[in-house]
């Protein structure tokens, strides 16, 4: 399995940023075809007191990185993409990972 993680940073306006991604990105992404997970969760900070180096932490799913690939260069993935500098105004990080699973995670 390989994840496509995405970092983004502390935004401007963090009511703006959540408001944004549910309502607007989040409609736009959910056209990319040939995901086999999606996950978003805010970051906290291991540090009490201190803030999370990131605000939000995003990882897409699929087989190889040569499918996420074809799925970002489709035009729905290109229109996604587009769309994250209308909203991430503390800028943001794309990279790939391959991903092996040690302990299987159960979901309720």
């Amino acid at each position: 399995m390989c994840r496509l993680t995405v970092l983004y940073g502390h935004p401007k306006d963090a009511a703006g940023f959540d408001r944004y991604y549910h309502e607007v990105h989040i409609p736009i992404a959910r056209k990319m075809k040939g995901l086999k997970g999606w996950t978003i969760g805010k970051c906290q900070s291991a540090v009490a007191g201190e803030p999370p180096p990131y605000y939000m932490i995003v990882g897409l799913y699929a087989d190889t990185r040569a499918d996420l690939e074809t799925i970002i260069a489709s035009p729905e993935g290109q229109a996604t993409i587009a769309d994250v500098p209308r909203f991430a105004t503390g800028g943001f990080t794309f990279m790939f990972n391959d991903e092996a699973v040690l302990v299987p995670c159960t979901l309720a």
